[in-house]
């Protein structure tokens, strides 16, 4: 490894312009590639299609998944003549666009009770409201508000979809609008193209806080080395690498994706600091030559060994059932090494070209006057008095800070965990507010659907069995609203008897429309039976699946036939037992993976000490967020193997400095004083350099990040009192028990 790294010093150090011109190419390519990212909602992101449950899931939404948009028409004179012309107008225009397969409005409705023209005045058309108001008010209508219902061809892609959604606004826009009244486009893909734009701003403005907080946190604490804010740069390319990456390899920016490049600035600012820190270090002692060798031979690879734990931390998220979280971890691997080459390049690069020179210190400036310590060296001597007090007194301290992590065990279930799309997204989107209003119009538009195969479901005998599942199935649970297959779209079509014999089923489905038939059958081996349900959160969602199961158990298909429930309610209920499955795998997984690379890269057992710590921090990160009343998410389960990543840098930085000290002869005590007074303060400023980059996470509109922000801040803080509190405690253990075996060995050899 060291070969590696003193070819890249003596390159830098003897074709400077050539390096940095190779960076810049490199950054064009990136910059271009980051052109190519593109926004991905839906499905997709949420579960692996490539599982039975994902395609079977995939797998409805292409067959039979058809999705509507929804015009929302406010007004006080909805039903006067001019407002019917209106819809009447808009609707036409509607049906003429492509991918649109019906569409229907109370004009329609009207027109169909008579003879296809619109009344001339607004008392024949409340005298048609009025007399038909049951019909009416199951398309949603009421005396503020009217809809148009848009229905879509299934299967259609986010972009399609996207521009099938531009053109109605088109039409809409164009199409002069009666006085008062106004028209409000809602619906799954209204809300799915506004969530992608939403992600694009809320992408830009995480990055663009991270960054100033940056240049503050540099500002404060970074004042002691001439061009203090070079660490912001550094990171700013590691981010443009990262997009371009993203881009040349196609993967797409998911909500919980952006949460990655705060990480990224706030992980990514400690390599450069260490970077810089040292060069400015040897310039102070000999030549930039020497200090750009010493830069990159020595601190290159100390840095890598913190990296290379992180990225394990990171990698474990890789295991999560969740696309967009594997997606998270990828990218976060990435942005964390994009970030570390960069600082390990460019740095004594700039450092060569510009010719550094290091700021004055205190002294010289006090030209010889008598200066007391400043703030950091008071510092560093409070830290070294209280490792060395923890160090002589390890226990008190561990059984007080283990205690309050061992409640986290049974407080961990205690979480609640989240699944609901609409809470992870910006409370006042339009698109979210405009959603729920339409739920108040037309009850809740969820619907649970029953997967039905068999060699011919047209048989009679399945026939029979849907629609008696359906029956039994609504009259035995109340969260069901309606039951609609094609049972019961035959039962209608025979004048409301299920036909019976196979020439009454087929003529009774010769008389459906294609469109109503094709959303319920697929050929004659596989028909849905389609649930509506109230408006009810996940968590009772997940029991009202549960029931269902048990009720399908119970009255179980005819022999040769399956029924399996799929869609999105059953998708989105799976994850809550996914992610309390995932994140106690990926905390298992992320532990072995450093565990095993500390005992690989040090070659002895106590090398995995700085893991007790971490052990630590996760039960506390399970205790706050218990107190703090946040729950569990997609986003959230990832934290305990993001601390684990997090927290091993300042642990190890801990240690590889106690070993040094120990090599020199000292003692147990004096070696861990030493240790966190000269580790404690650098950990100590990198540590709240990443905390000012993950806070940008907690202005995020979407609660989802801003609760991920937050326990993120809490991580952190958790990582450095782990490091300064926890860390010399057990070294102070493993010490004594050490000494205390190599005095028996030597008492053995002696006998």
């Amino acid at each position: 490894m060291k070969s590696i790294f003193a070819v890249l010093a003596d390159t830098i150090n003897n074709h400077p312009k050539t390096v940095a011109m190779a960076a810049v190419v490199i950054m064009v390519f990136a910059f271009y590639g980051a052109g190519m990212v593109t926004m991905e909602t839906g499905t997709k992101t949420y579960i692996d299609i490539t599982t039975p449950e994902g395609s079977l899931v995939y797998q409805y939404e292409n067959t039979y998944g058809s999705d509507m948009i929804f015009l929302m028409i406010e007004g006080e004179n909805l039903y006067g003549p001019e407002v019917l012309r209106y819809l009447g107008t808009i609707t036409e225009d509607l049906s003429n666009e492509q991918h649109v397969t019906s569409v229907l409005s109370i004009a329609d409705v009207v027109k169909g009770y008579t003879g296809g023209t619109i009344p001339g005045s607004a008392a024949e058309i409340q005298a048609i409201v009025d007399e038909h108001s049951t019909m009416l008010s199951t398309n949603g209508q009421s005396g503020m508000m009217t809809l148009v219902v848009v229905g879509l061809e299934p299967a259609l892609s986010e972009e399609v979809q996207s521009a099938v959604l531009q053109n109605i606004k088109v039409i809409i826009d164009s199409t002069p609008q009666p006085p008062g009244i106004s028209v409000t486009v809602s619906g799954s893909p209204a809300f799915a193209s506004e969530m992608q734009e939403e992600m694009g701003t809320s992408t830009g403005m995480l990055i663009g806080l991270a960054l100033l907080l940056m240049v503050v946190a540099m500002g404060l604490l970074f004042g002691h080395v001439r061009y203090r804010f070079l660490p912001v740069a550094i990171v700013v390319m590691g981010v443009v690498l990262s997009f371009g990456v993203m881009g040349w390899t196609g993967t797409p920016l998911t909500m919980v994706v952006m949460a990655a490049f705060p990480v990224m600035i706030g992980i990514g600012i400690d390599y450069a600091i260490q970077f810089q820190t040292r060069f400015d270090e040897e310039v102070r002692k000999g030549s930039i030559a020497d200090a750009v060798r010493t830069t990159v031979t020595q601190s290159g690879p100390a840095v890598v060994v913190a990296l290379g734990a992180t990225c394990l931390g990171f990698l474990a998220l890789v295991s999560a059932p969740f696309p967009m979280v594997v997606d998270f971890g990828v990218i976060c691997i990435i942005g964390v090494a994009c970030c570390y080459l960069s600082a390990l390049v460019i740095i004594p690069t700039f450092g060569t070209l510009v010719q550094y020179r290091p700021l004055e210190t205190r002294e010289v400036r006090s030209k010889g006057k008598k200066s007391g310590p400043g703030m950091m060296e008071r510092y560093d001597m409070a830290l070294g008095s209280l490792g060395g007090k923890i160090a002589k007194n390890p226990v008190p301290i561990l059984l007080l800070l283990g205690c309050v992590a061992v409640l986290g065990i049974p407080l961990d279930s205690e979480v609640i965990i989240s699944t609901d799309e609409e809470s992870m997204v910006p409370p006042d989107m339009p698109a979210l507010v405009s959603m729920s209003k339409l739920g108040d119009v037309v009850g809740s538009t969820s619907t649970l659907p029953l997967i039905v195969r068999s060699d011919d479901v047209l048989a009679p005998d399945v026939l029979l069995w849907m629609d008696g599942f359906g029956a039994y199935a609504a009259s035995h649970n109340d969260e069901i609203t309606g039951v609609t297959s094609i049972a019961t779209l035959l039962t209608a079509a025979n004048g409301g008897t299920l036909p019976t014999d196979k020439t009454a089923i087929e003529e009774a489905l010769a008389r459906l429309p294609e469109d109503t038939r094709d959303s319920y059958l697929n050929g004659g081996t596989e028909a849905v039976i389609q649930f509506s349900m109230i408006d009810i959160g996940m968590s009772e969602a997940d029991g009202v699946v549960s029931k269902l199961e048990s009720d399908l158990a119970w009255r179980e298909p005819p022999a040769g036939v399956s029924a399996v429930f799929t869609g999105q309610i059953v998708m989105f209920t799976g994850m809550i037992s996914d992610i309390t499955e995932s994140k106690t795998g990926m905390n298992v997984l992320g532990f072995v993976l450093i565990t095993g690379f500390l005992i690989l890269v040090y070659r002895r057992l106590s090398a995995i000490t700085p893991m007790i710590p971490i052990i630590m921090i996760i039960g506390w990160n399970t205790v706050i967020m218990y107190v703090l009343g946040l729950q569990y998410n997609i986003l959230t389960a990832t934290l305990g193997a993001m601390s684990i990543g997090i927290a091993s840098e300042y642990t190890i930085l801990i240690m590889e400095r106690y070993d040094e000290e120990r090599e020199r002869g000292c003692g147990c005590t004096e070696a861990i004083q030493t240790a966190i007074q000269k580790i404690g303060t650098a950990i100590t400023i990198s540590g709240l350099t990443t905390v000012f980059g993950f806070s940008a996470l907690i202005l995020s509109e979407f609660p989802i990040m801003s609760n991920f922000g937050l326990v993120t801040v809490l991580t952190v803080g958790f990582s450095l009192v782990g490091a300064i509190l926890v860390m010399p405690a057990v070294l102070s253990l493993t010490c004594r028990y050490a000494d205390h075996h190599a005095v028996e060995e030597r008492v053995v050899v002696g006998e």
